[in-house]
This record gives structure tokens, C-alpha cells and sequence, in this order.
């Protein structure tokens, strides 16, 4: 369940493994609890700009290093360089990230275990998809700290019931994964020693997908929730148009119509 990794001086803080489409990020801080210090905002900024280029890239999978997913920033660092424009770059950067997970254009599975907290919490909820471990727990809990989890709000408050996400911000109390599971927060609860397995098998599934269809649906399922109910229509049936004239979908109307397995070619 647990990824085994111990970080040294000379180890890479965010690691990528690609095989059969998909993209593993890890987050390589174990010791801080893979907390997002700027350093590693950077490199993960960086990874999925190339991944958004790389035709070879269907699926992302993100995932924590050692006891835990993701403890949020590191307020270490953070009150080591206490003036403004340290906080605007971290929290600049932090959105850009974010911003950049929403708007990729392959999916994005988030692989949790151990704690995700604050912008850790914030990491999950951004990601199109969420498998957590049953021994996973869940919180925004920057007000017991006298530090609001304002930026984190952002995508919890998209994800969840309002009602929810303001329990949760208000009294940054912990919930399980069958609670994350209940609110919304992530998609499925892997038992003990299954959560890769999990993982994989949701990851292949839709890695098997049209890579174009992938892109256009994650784009327009974006766009759509912005919108009100009539542009959004309109826009779903502009989207759904242009698909229709894309070679992806005469082939895959075609190999159901004859009942054969599509030939994907991404165009």
C-alpha cells in the first residue's frame, strides 16, 4: 500500500515512470510528508508541461512517496522566508499547478495513501480522479492553525457539497476514506493492499480510450461547469459535433456497427 522511498540529498523530488500510456508522477519528499515547497512545485510544474506535449502519454498518475500522499506546503519553509513576496510566489505557483492538472489535456488519477491534507487535500480534489487507500485520511485544517485553507477551498468547494466543504474548512477535523468517498472527494476505497492494483485497473481502462476523445471530454466537461445551462448546451453541442468529424470517431462508430475492436490513431 505504502510507496517505499527514502529521498537522499542526491534524489530527484518528484520521480516519473511511464509504461503502456501511463505517466506516474511521485511526489519524493517522505520525510516532510511530500509537503509542496517551491522546489518541488517547480519540478512537478515541469513534468506536466511535458507530459501535456507527449504523444506518447495517455493517463497521469499521482502519487506520494513513504508514510503519506501529500501534507500540503511546507509551512517550514514558509516561516523561513517570512516577507510577502515569498508567500505570492509559493501560492502563485501552488495555482498555476493546479490550474495546469485541471486543464491538461490527458486525465489525471490521484493515487492516495496516508494523509492528504491542506493543499494535499487540495491536490486530490483538483485531479480528475481519485483512488484512496482505506487507511487514507482527509483535511483542510489550515484554521487550526490560525492559516485558513483558502487557496485549497478552491477546489474542494467544486467537489463536495457546499455543506461539506465548509465543515471540513471550519473545523479542519480529519475524515476517512469512506467519508471522502461518500462527499464526493474521491471516486473509490481500495482495501488494504489493493490500492495499486485499483490504480491500474481504472488507469488501463480509460488509457484504452480514444486519446483525442480523452482530451475533447476533459476539456469540454471544464468548460461546461462555468456556464450557464443554455451555453452550456450549446457549447456540448458544438463540442459534440466537431468529434463527430474526427477520424477517432468514424472509426469507433464503424468497429461497433461491425462489431470489431477500434483502431485508435489520436486524430
Amino acid at each position: 500500500m505504502t510507496i517505499q522511498a527514502t529521498a537522499t540529498a542526491n534524489e530527484a523530488i518528484l520521480l516519473r515512470d511511464d509504461a503502456d500510456g501511463i505517466a506516474r508522477l511521485t511526489l519524493n519528499r517522505p520525510a516532510a510528508r511530500n509537503s509542496l515547497s517551491l522546489a518541488l512545485m517547480a519540478d512537478f510544474q515541469a513534468a506536466l508541461d511535458a507530459i501535456d506535449e507527449d504523444d506518447t502519454v495517455k493517463l497521469v498518475v499521482i502519487a506520494g512517496a513513504g508514510p503519506g500522499f501529500c501534507a500540503g506546503h511546507d509551512l517550514k519553509d514558509l516561516r523561513a522566508n517570512p516577507t510577502r513576496a515569498y508567500y505570492e510566489q509559493t501560492f502563485a505557483a501552488s495555482s498555476r499547478l493546479m490550474l495546469t492538472i485541471m486543464r491538461l489535456s490527458k486525465p489525471v488519477i490521484a493515487r492516495v495513501h496516508g494523509i492528504a491534507t491542506a493543499a494535499g487535500c487540495q491536490l486530490v480534489a483538483t485531479c480528475d480522479l481519485a483512488i484512496a487507500s482505506d487507511d487514507a485520511r482527509f483535511a483542510t485544517p489550515g484554521v487550526n492553525i490560525g492559516l485558513f485553507c483558502s487557496t485549497p477551498m478552491v477546489a474542494l468547494g467544486r467537489n463536495v457539497g457546499r455543506k461539506q466543504a465548509m465543515e471540513m474548512l471550519l473545523t479542519g477535523e480529519m475524515i476517512d476514506a469512506e467519508e471522502a468517498q461518500r462527499i464526493g472527494l474521491i471516486n473509490r476505497v481500495a482495501p488494504e493492499g489493493g490500492l495499486d492494483a485499483s490504480v491500474a485497473e481504472l488507469a488501463g481502462t480509460i488509457a484504452a480510450k480514444s486519446p483525442l476523445v480523452l482530451k475533447i471530454g476533459k476539456q469540454a466537461f471544464y468548460r461546461q461547469l462555468e456556464m450557464d445551462v443554455e451555453d452550456a448546451y450549446d457549447y456540448a453541442a458544438e463540442a459534440m459535433t466537431l468529434n463527430m468529424l474526427a477520424r477517432d470517431a468514424e472509426e469507433g462508430i464503424d468497429a461497433f456497427i461491425e462489431k470489431r475492436t477500434a483502431v485508435w490513431r489520436g486524430e
